[in-house]
C-alpha cells in the first residue's frame, strides 16, 4: 500500500513539473497551481476566508486561482468589486455553470444565465412581490402575523433557556411560505422542519469543503461521496413543492391571485404556449430560488444578532430604551417607526454586518472578453465577489474589527450606511429577497427586544464568535436566557 501511495506521489509531483498550468495573457495573478487540483491544497477546506485575505495580501485585490483546470478570479474590497458587478455589470452578470450549485439547483432566477429569460423572471418577481405588498403594510401584517407566534413561543422559555437556531429557520421559513404559498405551518411540523433541513444542509455542502472538491475533481462527482446528499436533498424539496403547487392549481380561481404561484400560473394562462421561459417546470426552480434566499439570511443574521446582544448587554439595553420612548403608547412596530430609531437601526446593519451571511455572494462569470482593473478576463471565468472583504475594510469603516453600532452612524448619532455595506450584493444580480429581508429583521427585532429581556447563561463559558462555513455562515449553536422585560410584565 505505501508503495502504491509513494508511486501516485511521484506521478503528481512528475505533472507538477511538466503539465505546467498556463495563465492566459494579462490574466490576474495568483499562486501557482497543480495540475488536476489546481489550488485545491492551498484553500483550507473547513473555511477558506482567511485563505482568502492572505491571498489578495499577496497578490491584490483582484488575483486568480484554479478550480482544477478552471480559472476564477477573485475579487477583493469595494473598488474591485463595484466596478465588476455594478460599473461593468453586463461583463460580470453571468453565471458558471457545471459546479455543485449549479448541478444541483439547475438554472433558476439565481442562477440563470445574464439575459432575457432571466430578466424577464427576475422583473416579474419583483412586480409581484411588490404587488404583495413588499414595502407595504400587508406585508408588514405577514410579518407581524408570525412574530407574535416567535413571541408566543419564547414566553413559554421565559424564566429559562433555549436554543434560537431551529425558531428563527422556521419562523424565516413561515414568512416566505405565506408569501409564495398562502399558507404557514406549526413550529415543530414535520414537513417545515424537512424544508428547512434540506435546504440548510445543502448550503452547508455548497463552497463548503466538499462542495469545492467536487467543483475541483470533475472525476470523483461519480464517486459515493458526501455531495450526493444535495443531490437527495433538491430532489426531496422539488417533490414537496410540486405538491403544493398541483393543490394549488386544483383550488385557485384564475385572475384572483391568493398568492405568488398563483400569480405565476395566472402568468402562464395569459401566456399561453407564447415559447417563453415561464413553465411548470421553471416555476418550481423558481419558488425553491425565493425560499433559499429568504431561509438562511434572514435566520441566520437574527442568530448572530441575539449572539451578539446577549454578549454586549449594554447595546441591548441601549436599543430597548430607543425603542421604548419611540413606540410608548403603540400596540406595535410598524417599518417606518425606523426613520425614528437611529441607534437601533444601526444595531442591526451591524449585526448585518458582522453576520457576514454570504461572504462570498454567488459566484459569477464573464458573459465575454473583458477587462478589469488593467486585467484581461476571457469570457467564461468565474469570478467570486468575496463580500467579506467589502464588510471589514480598512478605510470603510470606523470598527472594521469589532462589533460596534457607531459603524453605523454619523457625529450627529444619525444612522448612516456606509457605501461598503453590500451584505446582498450589488448590480442587477442583487439579491431578490433585500426588502423583505431589511424588514422581517426590524419588525422582529424590534418587537422581540421590546417584550424580552435576552441574556448569555453564566454556565456556558466563554462565547465563541467563529462561524460555521458554507455559501452562508452560521453562527455555532448556543443558549440564550431569555425572561419577560417588566415593561412586558405590567400590561
Amino acid at each position: 500500500m505505501l508503495g502504491f501511495l509513494f508511486l501516485v506521489w511521484i506521478f503528481i509531483c512528475l505533472l507538477f513539473l511538466f503539465i505546467r498550468i498556463q495563465r492566459p495573457k494579462n490574466f490576474p495573478p495568483g499562486p501557482r497551481p497543480v495540475p488536476l487540483f489546481g489550488n485545491l491544497f492551498q484553500l483550507s477546506l473547513t473555511n477558506p476566508l482567511k485563505d482568502f485575505e492572505k491571498l489578495a495580501e499577496r497578490y491584490g485585490n483582484v488575483y486568480s486561482l484554479y478550480f482544477g483546470g478552471r480559472p476564477a478570479v477573485v475579487l477583493t474590497g469595494l473598488k474591485a468589486v463595484k466596478e465588476a458587478l455594478v460599473n461593468k455589470a453586463a461583463d460580470f452578470s453571468g453565471r458558471p455553470q457545471n459546479l455543485l450549485v449549479s448541478d444541483v439547483r439547475g438554472k433558476g432566477v439565481i442562477l440563470a444565465d445574464y439575459g432575457p429569460q432571466w430578466k424577464e423572471h427576475r422583473r416579474f418577481a419583483l412586480m409581484t412581490l411588490r404587488n404583495f405588498g413588499l414595502g407595504k403594510q400587508s406585508m408588514e401584517d405577514r410579518i407581524m402575523g408570525e412574530t407574535e407566534h416567535i413571541v408566543a413561543c419564547l414566553e413559554k422559555s421565559a424564566g429559562g433557556f433555549m436554543n434560537p437556531d431551529t425558531l428563527f429557520h422556521e419562523a424565516a421559513s413561515n414568512i416566505i411560505y405565506l408569501v409564495l404559498f398562502g399558507i404557514r405551518y406549526n413550529y415543530g411540523d414535520a414537513t417545515l422542519k424537512e424544508y428547512v433541513r434540506c435546504y440548510t444542509e445543502n448550503t452547508k455542502f455548497f463552497n463548503g469543503s466538499w462542495g469545492m472538491i467536487y467543483d475541483t475533481l470533475p472525476w470523483a462527482r461519480s464517486l459515493p461521496l458526501p455531495f450526493r446528499k444535495t443531490f437527495t436533498n433538491y430532489h426531496t424539496i422539488e417533490k414537496m413543492v410540486e405538491n403544493v403547487i398541483r393543490k394549488h392549481k386544483a383550488s385557485r380561481v384564475p385572475g384572483e391571485p391568493r398568492d405568488f404561484v398563483d400569480c405565476y400560473l395566472d402568468e402562464l394562462d395569459k401566456r399561453g404556449n407564447d415559447g417563453s421561459s415561464f413553465n411548470d417546470g421553471q416555476l418550481v426552480t423558481y419558488i425553491m430560488d425565493l425560499h433559499v434566499a429568504g431561509l438562511d439570511t434572514t435566520s441566520n443574521t437574527l442568530q448572530t444578532a441575539f449572539l451578539y446582544l446577549i454578549t454586549h448587554p449594554h447595546i441591548q439595553e441601549r436599543c430597548q430604551q430607543e425603542i421604548d420612548e419611540v413606540l410608548e403608547g403603540k400596540a406595535h412596530a410598524s417599518f417606518e417607526d425606523r426613520l425614528n430609531m437611529p441607534y437601533t437601526q444601526a444595531v442591526i446593519h451591524e449585526c448585518q454586518r458582522i453576520a457576514d451571511t454570504v461572504p462570498l455572494s454567488v459566484f459569477h462569470s464573464t458573459s465575454r472578453d473583458t477587462e478589469l482593473m488593467g486585467f484581461s478576463i476571457p469570457k467564461g471565468t468565474i469570478v467570486i465577489p468575496n463580500l467579506s472583504s467589502l464588510l471589514k475594510e480598512e478605510g470603510q469603516w470606523k470598527f472594521p474589527h469589532e462589533f460596534n453600532p457607531a459603524n453605523f452612524l454619523n457625529e450627529q448619532g444619525q444612522f448612516e450606511k456606509p457605501e461598503a455595506f453590500l451584505p446582498f450584493s450589488a448590480g442587477p444580480r442583487m439579491c431578490l429577497g433585500e426588502g423583505l429581508a431589511r424588514m422581517e429583521l426590524f419588525l422582529i427585532l424590534v418587537t422581540l427586544l421590546r417584550r424580552f429581556q435576552f441574556f448569555w447563561p453564566e454556565d456556558a463559558g466563554e462565547p465563541d464568535f467563529t462561524p460555521v462555513y458554507g455559501v452562508t455562515l452560521t453562527p455555532k449553536p448556543y443558549r440564550m436566557g431569555v425572561r419577560l422585560r417588566q415593561r412586558a410584565r405590567e400590561k
